[in-house]
């Protein structure tokens, strides 16, 4: 079954993602800041 995103949902984490670039200096800092907080790369971790 498919989840449903709202549009608040969707506004609220495109500003987290807005904020976490706007600390960053360059491409790698923040491609390595969105990997830390990704699912995905979590799990890649562990296998």
């Amino acid at each position: 079954m498919a989840e449903v995103m709202t549009d608040k949902q969707f506004d609220k984490i495109i500003k987290m993602i807005s904020m976490i670039l706007d600390g960053c200096k360059d491409l790698d800092e923040a491609k390595k800041k969105v990997d830390e907080l990704s699912d995905t790369s979590k799990k890649e971790k562990e296998e």
